[in-house]
Formats: structure tokens, sequence, C-alpha cells
């Protein structure tokens, strides 16, 4: 008996394409056992008439089934589900009712309890989403990106992208990064001296695997990134926490005896600060005083509005103390996450061995995709459009802060996709009460070793929200405040 059109329904709510939605429930049809080996599928005429969709999008799917020896063609007969399909075994009578395994007894949730919980999933749902770390798909060149990917996966290149690297990295990606990303930082590097992460997140946890543990100390920047404070409770060591100034991390207050300390001196996370080039050197000479290593985040250096951006730590770094960060989330996208490492040869063999025990690499045909993208010039364009973009955003989000009255925690900030601001009401209830009125902003507590003082503050990054929407969103901000305060 012919499978009926009536077996089939597509969501045209769903970002899916139709005619994917078709495949798979095809796919996943034959797979439960609903569709078995011989039977016919309606025609082509008979099931895009049903579902509503042009004729050619019926085609298309059941030549990619017949192609993946799904479906079978039949001259002047038709479709049918084909026989060669291996099924699983039939499942037989269901078993009696055992008892169950009790995970509970066996896990102790210390991971899950240091994840973040004030992110929002569905922050796309809002109108005014001043959300941090989320791209604008208009300002990335989708088509760029494409063609560079149908390039890794042609024919002539296929065949090294399809190999295990055995824990090495594309060579092309890594000539890439020493001669043209690493010297706009000041910064001269060999290929031993590189190693590829998937994104900053993974760099800093496998620079904090390899050089802390129980026993050892570090010290972090206070406000600070909250992924790297969710990486330390892990690591075994003390972390100590030193408050920020206007500019950046002081030195004098580093305590002693740590192995490690962890800055954002380009833009200062939350904060924005850029740490002047006097406070630079004296970081460097007390790392060299006190034997400590000094791990680089320079996240965002590439979003400076102030002119030429100050050199890398790195790149004054004489003695070899610094570990350097960086990533490729904010300048080409997210959801890429291929980051890299710049330090001593010694430190990243040691860092690419633990990486090869976890992931042996970043995938291949990423990699390349990405050495195409910046050698055929798509990110120095995308980079421009971006600083275009952003420009625009932070001018238009400074006009409507100064007019609304709110007040920034950190004047001269020059540079980043943010602002971070005081907030003269308790910020977490201020974000609760902006959600109801389609607006997201981030609370100032995740940033702070004691979260009680991340009250004060909260941040507003410009990177995932139009211009036109910023001012009406930072009204209905500034009127949210006014009530709690009255």
């Amino acid at each position: 008996m012919p499978i009926p059109p009536e077996a089939f329904i597509l969501d045209r709510s769903a970002a899916i394409p139709l005619q994917l939605q078709l495949r798979r429930q095809i796919i996943g049809a034959v797979i439960a056992g609903r569709f078995r080996p011989g039977e016919k599928l309606p025609s082509i005429r008979a099931l895009a008439g049903h579902l509503g969709v042009a004729r050619v999008t019926v085609a298309q799917a059941f030549a990619e089934l017949v192609a993946t020896d799904y479906l079978t063609s039949r001259d002047r007969s038709g479709h049918y589900i084909s026989e060669g399909i291996e099924l699983g075994p039939e499942a037989g009578p269901p078993a009696p009712q055992a008892a169950r395994f009790d995970w509970g007894q066996r896990l102790d949730g210390r991971f899950a309890q240091a994840q973040r919980r004030d992110r929002v999933r569905d922050w796309r749902r809002f109108r005014f989403p001043f959300v941090y770390g989320q791209a604008d798909p208009e300002l990335v060149d989708h088509a760029a990106w494409r063609d560079c990917a149908v390039r890794a996966l042609g024919r002539r290149e296929f065949a090294s992208l399809t190999g295990d690297l055995y824990g090495e990295d594309d060579p092309e990606l890594i000539d890439y990064i020493a001669r043209h990303i690493l010297t706009r930082r000041g910064i001269r590097a060999r290929p031993e001296g590189i190693l590829l992460t998937l994104g900053a997140q993974n760099a800093l946890w496998l620079i904090s695997q390899v050089l802390l543990g129980p026993g050892r100390r570090c010290a972090i920047e206070d406000p600070c990134y909250p992924g790297l404070r969710e990486i330390l409770a892990h690591s075994g060591a003390a972390v100590h926490p030193v408050a920020v100034d206007a500019q950046g991390l002081p030195p004098d207050a580093i305590p002693a005896g740590v192995s490690a300390v962890f800055t954002t001196a380009s833009h200062q996370c939350p904060t924005n600060t850029t740490m002047p080039l006097p406070r630079r050197r004296a970081l460097l000479a007390r790392a060299l005083q006190d034997g400590f290593a000094l791990i680089e985040d320079d996240y965002e250096f590439e979003l400076s509005f102030a002119g030429a951006t100050s050199p890398a730590l790195k790149a004054i770094d004489q003695s070899g103390a610094v570990i350097y960060v960086g990533s490729f989330s904010k300048s080409v996208f997210p959801g890429l996450r291929l980051g890299y490492v710049v330090a001593d040869p010694g430190f990243v063999a040691e860092a690419r061995a633990l990486r090869g025990l976890s992931l042996r690499h970043p995938p291949g045909h990423m990699q390349r995709t990405l050495a195409h993208f910046l050698s055929l010039g798509h990110h120095d364009a995308q980079m421009k459009r971006m600083r275009r973009g952003y420009g625009e955003r932070r001018a238009v989000m400074l006009e409507a802060i100064g007019q609304e009255g709110l007040d920034l925690a950190r004047d001269g900030a020059t540079g980043g996709s943010s602002f971070w601001l005081a907030s003269p009401v308790p910020a977490r209830a201020l974000a609760q009460t902006l959600r109801a009125r389609d607006v997201l902003i981030e609370p100032g507590w995740p940033f702070f070793a004691d979260p009680a003082r991340g009250d004060g503050f909260f941040r507003l990054a410009y990177s995932s929200i139009s211009a036109a929407r910023i001012p009406e969103g930072i009204r209905r901000i500034a009127t949210a405040i006014r009530e709690a305060r009255a």
C-alpha cells in the first residue's frame, strides 16, 4: 500500500528549510520502522500539492535521498523506500521494569554549580537586547565565508582535511596568524610558539591546567571575566581577586607567592579600561621579579575607537613570561570557536600535549576555511565593516546615555563593544524589571568575587542591537531606574 501524502507535515514557522524538513521526516520514519523497505512514496506532484510547496522542493528532497540510498527511483513508477537499508533489530516485547540507576550518588554537581545562570538563551526574542558577545549577522560576510568553506572542501584540499593531524595545526592558518594577526599587536612568534584552541575559554582552561593545581596560587582582576572564575574554581588553586582601578590591574596590589596572574590589559573585562604603557611595564617588571606567569587575554583588541592601540603586553615582554590569548569569536563570529595561544615553545608543547588528550586538535576543515577567510582579505574587510557599524552604535549609545542621565562607571573607555555603567538601584532587580519591558541588560554580580559588590553595576553591549533601537532601549532603562528610586 502506498504511503499517503497525509503522512507528511511541514512546519513553515521553523528556521529549517522545507526540503530539509521533508528529508528528515522520511529518514526518521524509515529508522523508526514506520516506512518499510519497498513501500512506495506519493508522487512528486501529489506530495507537492498536499504540502503546498513547489514540485522542485519535493524533487530535490527525493534526489538527495536517492543519492544516500534511502530511496530508489523506478522508471515510470515513482520512488520507493530502498530495499538495501540496514535497520536495527526488532525491539521485541518490553522488558520488565527494572530499578533505575542512581546517578545522584555518583555525581556531585561541581561543574554545573560553577556555571553562570544569568544568561538568557532566547535573547533574540527581546526587542532591546544589550547582550555582550553576540554578533550581528548583518555585519558578517556570509557569502565570503561560504566561498571559503567551498574552497576548503574542494577536491584539491580535501585529502589533507580528512586526515588526523595528530595534535598539529593547519600550517596555513598558523602562518597567517604569525605574519599578519600578531604583527598588528607588535608580537613576533614562530610556529612552535602558537597553539590553536577552541576559543579563548578553551585556551584559559588549558593554561590553568598546565600552570595551576592544588597548592598553587593565582591572581585575577576584580571584576573580571566570569568564565575565568568558573575555570579556576576547578583548578584546585587558591584564587586571589585584585581590585582594578582606572588604569586596570595595579601591580603593587598583587599578593606575593602567586604562580600566575590573569589580566585583560587592552580592554579590561568588564570595565573596558585600557592599561597605560607605564603600568604595563611595571606589571612586566613585577612578573620578572616575583617569577609568575602573566596571562594576557587580548580580546576585542580590534575594536579600538581612539586611534592606534597600545602594544600588547606580549609585544614588550623581553623575558618570555607572558602567555598571550587571542580569539576570532568577536572579529569573525562567536560560533566559530577558534582561538590561539602564543607563548614560550616549551609551554606550548606541554599545552599541545594536554589538548591532544581531550580533543586532538580543532576541526581541520574549520581551520582551513578560516585560513582562506584571512588570506583572501575577507577578515580585514569584515573588521572595517564592524568598526564602522559598532562605531555608529557606540556614538548613538553614548548620546542616549548622556541624554537620559545614566552614569558611566569608567570614563575614558575607548574600545570594546560595551559600556560599564553604575547603577543607583540594585542591578539584579533592575534586570528582572527590564525583562518584562523587552529589555535585556547584564547585571554586574557575575563579574565580582563578592556578588554583592556587583549590584551597583550593569553592562550594556551594542553588538547585538541595531542603532535605531538603542535610544528607546536606553530610555526604558532610565525610566525603570527612576521608578525604582521613587
